[in-house]
C-alpha cells in the first residue's frame, strides 16, 4: 500500500487538529520534580489517551506495515548480505515510512509521537531497516524539522518524505566520541560571505553511503558578545551533489550489518550559507535537541521486539520436554519469561507515558523522560534477548534460527544515541542542577530573614526526625492510583520522599564537586530511572483496570512485580549514598581500577604459582 493511499484513506477520516512540532518547555518537566522529593501528579495521571480518531487513523498505518514486514522482509537475507534490497528499502518508502513525522504540508505522514511509537514497534522487528530509518528521520532530518526556516524545510522536506533522498546525521568524528564539543571538522567563511568552504572527517555514520542530505556539525569563527573571535559549533545542510563529499566502504558490524554504516569526508564543500540551521555557533544545541527529542521510541522498538521474542519462546517452551516435563514447568524458565513481560510492559509505559507528554500542546520538555526511557530499553532488551536465547539453549545460538542475530543487533542500543554512561550522567546532573538552584534560592531567602521559608524547612526537618507517614496524593481516597495497585503506589511516594532528602544530603555533601562523583551519580540515576518507570507502571495500570482492558489484572501483576523489586532496589541505592555508608564501596571501587590501570594489566599472581 503506498503512501498516497495511506494518505487517501486518511482523507476519509474525521479531520483532526493539525499537530506542530513542540521544541519549547513551558512547563515543569516531570522528572526534575523528582530530586526535590515532588510528584507533579497531574503531569503523569491519568494515563495519556489518544482519541478514536486518532486511534482508527493510526490503525490505518499499522496494518499496511505489518503485513509488509511479515510477508516482503528477508531479515536474515539482510543480515546475510550486509544490506537491505532495493525492493525492500522501495517498499518501506512507498508505505511513507520515510516521512512518518514530516507534517503533511511537506508529503510526510505527520505522525505524533505516540503514533511514531507505535510504528516503531513493527519497523524494529527488522533491527536493519529500524536503524536506517531512525537514522533518517529521528536524527537526519531532525535538524530541519525544529530548527530549520520555511525556506530550508520546503526545499528539502518533500524528497526526504517520499524517500527519494535520504538523509544521515553527521557528528561523530575519529577523536570525539561522546564529547561532542571536542570536533574537529571545520568550515571556513568565504570571502564574498556568501558560503562555507567544509573540511573533516565523520566516523560511524548511518547512512553514510546512501544519503544524500547530510546534517553535518563543523566549528566556525564566531565573533561573540565582547568582540573576540571564538570557535563555535555550527550546523550545516550538506548536499552530496555540493561536491567534495565522499565515503569509505561499510563497516563489517558486529549486528544491523543492512544498515549502512561508514566514515564520511568533507574536502572543500561549498555549503551556501542559507544552510545554516539555526544560528552560526548554535550547532552545539540543535544536535543536542535533536538527539534529546528522539531518544524515546527506543522503548515502544525494544518493547515491540521483545513481545515478538515472547511469543516465538514460549512456544517453543511449552513444546519442547526435557525429563518429561515441558520446559515451561520448569521454575526457572518461568522466571525469565516473567522477567521478559515485566520488562517489555515497563518499557512499553515509559515510552507511551513520554510520548503523551511530548504530544501536549504545553510542550513539555521531555529530554530528561527520553533519556531515562533509552536507558532503561536498551538495557532491558539486550536482558531479555540473552533469556530468550538461554531458554533456547544450543539452538538458539545458530544461525539457523533468529535468536543470536536479535542479540547482535540488540548490544548497539547501549551505545548510540548517547551512551548509557553518559545519559546516566546527563540525567543525574540535570536533576541535580535543577534541585540545587531551587535549594539555593531557599537558603538566600532564609538568609534575607523570610520566616515562612525558614519555618517550612525546619518543619520538614523535624518531622523528618519523627518518622512522618509520606503522602503525595497517590493514594487513599483522593488518590489518582486504583486501590489494586496501593501498595505499589505507597512504595513509589516513599522512594521519591527520601529520594528528595538524599539528593538535599548529597548536594550539600558535595556541591559543585559533585560533577566528579560518577559513581554517586549513577546510583542517582538509577534511582530516579526506577521511579519514573514506577511511575508509569502505576498510571497505566491504573488507566487499564480502571477501564476494563482485557487482562488487567495481568498489568497489574506486573507492576507490582516491579515496583515491589525497585523499591528495595531504590532503598538499598539511597543506603550506599548515605556518608559513611558500610554498603558503599566506591572507595575499594576506585583503588582497585587505579592499580589495575596504572599497571595496564590484571596483576594477580596465578593459582598454580609457588613461593617455594
Amino acid at each position: 500500500m503506498s503512501a498516497l493511499v495511506l494518505c487517501a484513506l486518511r482523507a476519509a477520516l474525521p479531520a483532526l487538529p493539525a499537530r506542530c512540532l513542540r521544541t519549547a518547555a513551558p512547563r515543569r518537566a516531570f522528572a526534575k520534580e523528582l530530586f526535590m522529593g515532588t510528584l507533579r501528579k497531574e503531569e503523569v495521571f491519568p494515563f495519556p489517551e489518544i482519541s478514536n480518531e486518532e486511534l482508527e487513523e493510526m490503525n490505518q498505518f499499522v496494518g499496511p506495515v505489518e503485513k509488509f514486514f511479515s510477508e516482503e522482509v528477508d531479515s536474515r537475507k539482510i543480515d546475510r548480505d550486509a544490506k537491505i534490497p532495493p525492493e525492500t528499502l522501495k517498499g518501506l518508502k512507498d508505505l511513507g515510512l520515510f516521512g512518518m513525522q514530516i507534517p503533511e504540508e511537506y508529503g510526510g505522514l505527520g505522525l505524533s509521537n505516540t503514533m511514531y511509537a507505535r510504528l516503531g514497534e513493527i519497523t524494529s522487528l527488522d533491527g536493519s531497516i529500524a536503524v536506517t530509518l531512525a537514522a533518517h528521520q529521528a536524527i537526519g532530518l531532525k535538524g530541519i524539522l525544529i530548527a530549520g526556516t520555511d525556506e530550508q524545510k520546503a526545499k528539502y522536506l518533500p524528497r526526504l518524505a517520499s524517500g527519494e533522498h535520504i538523509a544521515a546525521f553527521c557528528l561523530t568524528e575519529p577523536g570525539s566520541g561522546s564529547d561532542a564539543a571536542s570536533i574537529q571538522t571545520r568550515a571556513t567563511l568565504s570571502e564574498d560571505g556568501k558560503h562555507f568552504l567544509l573540511n573533516g572527517s565523520k566516523v560511524w555514520i548511518s547512512n553514510g553511503g546512501i544519503a544524500d542530505i547530510f546534517t553535518v556539525f563543523a566549528r566556525t569563527e564566531v565573533v561573540d558578545k565582547d568582540g573576540q573571535l571564538k570557535d563555535k559549533i555550527t550546523a550545516f545542510i550538506v548536499e552530496r551533489e555540493f561536491g567534495g563529499v565522499t565515503h569509505g566502504k561499510p563497516e563489517d558490524k558486529l549486528g544491523i550489518r543492512g544498515s549502512n554504516t561508514c566514515e564520511v569526508h568533507f574536502e572543500n564543500t561549498k555549503v551556501p550559507i542559507e544552510n545554516v540551521i539555526g544560528e552560526v555557533g548554535g550547532g552545539f544545541k540543535v544536535a543536542m535537541n535533536i538527539l534529546n527529542s528522539g531518544r524515546f521510541s527506543m522503548g515502544s522498538a525494544s518493547a515491540g521486539m521483545i513481545k515478538k521474542l515472547i511469543e516465538l519462546t514460549a512456544e517453543y517452551a511449552c513444546t519442547r520436554k526435557q525429563f518429561n516435563k515441558k520446559l515451561s514447568d520448569f521454575g526457572l524458565i518461568q522466571e525469565k519469561f516473567c522477567i521478559m513481560a515485566v520488562k517489555a510492559y515497563i518499557m512499553e509505559s515509559m515510552a507511551y507515558l513520554t510520548a503523551g507528554m511530548m504530544d501536549r500542546p504545553e510542550c513539555t520538555d521531555c529530554s530528561m523522560e527520553a533519556a531515562m526511557v533509552k536507558v532503561f530499553s536498551s538495557e532491558g532488551a539486550w536482558t531479555c534477548v540473552s533469556e530468550a536465547l538461554q531458554i533456547f539453549g544450543g539452538l538458539g545460538y545458530m544461525k539457523d534460527y533468529p535468536y543470536e542475530r536479535y542479540l547482535r543487533d540488540t548490544r548497539i542500543l547501549l551505545i548510540f544515541e548517547g551512551t548509557n554512561e553518559i545519559l546516566r550522567m546527563y540525567i543525574a546532573l540535570t536533576g541535580m542542577q535543577y534541585a540545587g538552584k531551587i535549594l539555593t534560592d531557599r537558603i538566600k531567602e532564609i538568609r534575607k530573614g523570610n520566616v515562612g521559608v525558614a519555618l517550612g524547612e525546619f518543619l520538614n526537618k523535624l518531622r523528618d526526625t519523627m518518622g512522618r507517614k509520606v503522602d503525595l496524593g497517590l493514594v487513599g481516597d483522593r488518590g489518582v492510583v486504583h486501590p489494586s495497585l496501593q501498595e505499589s503506589g505507597k512504595k513509589l511516594e516513599e522512594n521519591i520522599y527520601y529520594f528528595g532528602t538524599t539528593v538535599r544530603g548529597l548536594l550539600t555533601r558535595f556541591g559543585k564537586t559533585i560533577v566528579e562523583e560518577q559513581l554517586v551519580l549513577k546510583r542517582v540515576a538509577d534511582i530516579v530511572i526506577n521511579l519514573y518507570a514506577m511511575t508509569a507502571a502505576i498510571s497505566r495500570a491504573s488507566r487499564s483496570i480502571s477501564i476494563g482492558l482485557r487482562n488487567h489484572d495481568h498489568e497489574v501483576l506486573l507492576t507490582n512485580i516491579f515496583c515491589t523489586e525497585a523499591y528495595f532496589k531504590n532503598n538499598y541505592a539511597m543506603a550506599q549514598l548515605e556518608k559513611y555508608a558500610d554498603e558503599n564501596l566506591d572507595d575499594y571501587i576506585k583503588k582497585a581500577a587505579k592499580h589495575i590501570l596504572e599497571k595496564r594489566a590484571y596483576t594477580c599472581s596465578h593459582p598454580l604459582d609457588r613461593t617455594f
